[in-house]
């Protein structure tokens, strides 16, 4: 299954972007490479930049690592929901309020990245265990309709969305 299988009745325009930057590769296979692609690419950052800011008000390095770990925590639980047929609708998340609760620069990179693959792990699990039945089903989140599969890509794209930001704004 692949990204540019999803239908649009499978999550809201809000997340067109990031199912855009998801690749055109399997959904488990990205889960997999994605992060280790993240994390080679961390690792070769400079030391002196993981608490760069490019602007006030703007998230470190560390800190967009703890939002990843974060939401892409809320995204697996969201599936694993949706998956299991549960019709409650589910609430969003203000990510900035997570950021400062969160503190990531409080943080070593290393922490973060080992945190960044046992999370992922847990979400390759979920999405291996999951049948095609439960991938395509679909769930209320923020207000608006998800499929399963959408969110594994939302999460692949979110992730990769964020990695292009630290090129464009850090480096």
């Amino acid at each position: 299954m692949k990204a540019n299988q999803l239908t649009q009745q499978e999550y809201t325009s809000w997340y067109t972007s990031y199912i855009e930057k998801a690749g055109d590769n399997d959904l488990i296979e990205e889960l997999e490479i994605s992060v280790h692609r993240l994390i080679r690419f961390v690792q070769n950052i400079p030391m002196d930049k993981f608490d760069y800011r490019y602007a006030e008000g703007k998230w470190t390095i560390k800190d967009i690592l703890q939002h990843l770990i974060d939401a892409e925590r809320i995204f697996a639980y969201r599936a694993l929901r949706f998956a299991r047929n549960d019709q409650t609708p589910l609430a969003s998340f203000e990510e900035d309020d997570y950021a400062i609760q969160a503190d990531g620069s409080r943080r070593s990179i290393q922490d973060l990245l080992t945190e960044v693959a046992v999370v992922r792990q847990a979400t390759l699990s979920l999405f291996k265990s999951l049948t095609q039945q439960e991938l395509l089903r679909i769930g209320v989140a923020s207000g608006k309709p998800m499929s399963v599969r959408a969110l594994g890509f939302v999460i692949i794209g979110h992730q990769n969305h964020h990695q292009g930001v630290f090129e464009e704004r850090y480096l």
